[in-house]
């Protein structure tokens, strides 16, 4: 039973006792089960947090208990996690987070007959030889999809969901798996009309700043030492968006961040690029854009002018898909209740 035993501790529950549920995980293991439950048992303790359930350990075993639907998703988690140990992963409290979130969204789906409640909870991933990357929202699990079976994927969305991170991640897989044959990062920099000249030195120090999100993710999924080599090779491009002009990018992933940012002329340019066997990702959050008041963005026609667009994805992101801080979901939902007052005391009295 990949790699651990369940054994229900009390007996089967009488009608008044439908709601409530106990049972014994047991791993195989012992060093996977230390590691599963964390270091002075926190998974454990951020599962009961996020759940409202009861989980003590003891040696190899933990015993669960409480709401026969929390106690379920809480095994589907912690099932998981233990099989992920056991292909030679790791876990971190942010994995925890998004093992439970999968749980729980596998439930909300598990309406249809067809579907039981203890199908294995699966998420998508995406794989380099220096780490591997699961899934933690479900709107990450659709958006991994996306990005493996359409040629332009649009991710949009608030700070801190991860459509840059994983967007650059999937770049690299495909890097690495001989897919494609070069990486194109870019991003409108300092502001639409990308006036760098002001700024000293060449132009990777010009634009180097406004493009570290993109270096970091890279940095995360690639050595460094040859994330360097790509870099000085032109396998890896990191260039501001006004560079993209007149020119064809086949056989490459073409990233383009903080989209939000660009004019509809730019965003047209940009996407007209696309080139033989090349594939394309758009991020970008339409609730901050920087433009000058009444230029529009191109990132929100972009999306209003392909919706439909056979070979096209769009994947938007929600406060409940923020992965950073749990207080950066709460931030995100302060500034958009506001952004909502402002808007409706804006119109027209009718």
């Amino acid at each position: 039973m990949n790699g651990h035993e369940l054994t229900t501790s009390s007996p089967r529950p009488s009608k008044s006792q439908t709601d409530a549920n106990q049972f014994v995980l047991t791993f195989e293991n012992n060093r996977y089960a230390s590691e599963l439950f964390g270091q002075f048992d926190q998974n454990l303790k951020l599962l009961e947090q996020r759940l409202h359930i009861d989980a003590r350990a003891r040696g190899n075993s933990v015993s669960i208990s409480g709401e026969v639907m929390a106690t379920n998703q809480a095994r589907r988690a912690l099932d998981y996690l233990y099989d992920r140990l056991q292909k030679g992963g790791s876990i971190e409290l942010s994995d925890v987070e998004g093992a439970i979130r999968m749980a729980i969204a596998a439930d909300d789906q598990l309406s249809l007959p067809t579907m039981e409640r203890k199908a294995k909870l699966t998420m998508s991933q995406i794989s380099t030889r220096k780490k591997t990357i699961a899934a933690r929202t479900p709107t990450q699990d659709t958006y991994i999809r996306a990005l493996e079976r359409s040629e332009l994927v649009f991710g949009v969305g608030p700070a801190g969901t991860g459509k840059t991170y994983l967007a650059v991640a999937y770049a690299a897989q495909l890097l690495e798996r001989g897919a494609v044959d070069r990486i194109i990062l870019s991003r409108p920099a300092v502001e639409a009309g990308e006036r760098l000249g002001f700024l000293p030195g060449d132009m990777k120090e010009k634009v180097d700043p406004y493009l570290r999100p993109l270096y970091d993710a890279l940095y995360d999924m690639m050595p460094g030492d040859k994330v360097e080599r790509a870099i000085t090779a032109g396998v890896i491009e990191i260039a501001p968006l006004a560079f993209m002009r007149g020119r064809t990018l086949a056989n490459a992933a073409v990233i383009l961040d903080e989209a939000q940012n660009t004019t509809s002329m730019q965003m047209k340019m940009f996407l007209t690029r696309l080139g033989e066997n090349g594939r394309m990702i758009v991020t970008g959050d339409p609730s901050q854009v920087d433009l000058p008041r009444g230029v529009k963005s191109g990132l929100v026609e972009a999306l209003q002018i392909l919706k439909g667009v056979e070979g096209v994805s769009v994947v938007r992101f929600k406060d409940v898909d923020v992965v950073r801080h749990p207080m950066v979901a709460r931030i995100v939902r302060a500034y958009e209740a506001q952004t909502a007052v402002q808007d409706e005391s804006e119109q027209p009295d009718r």
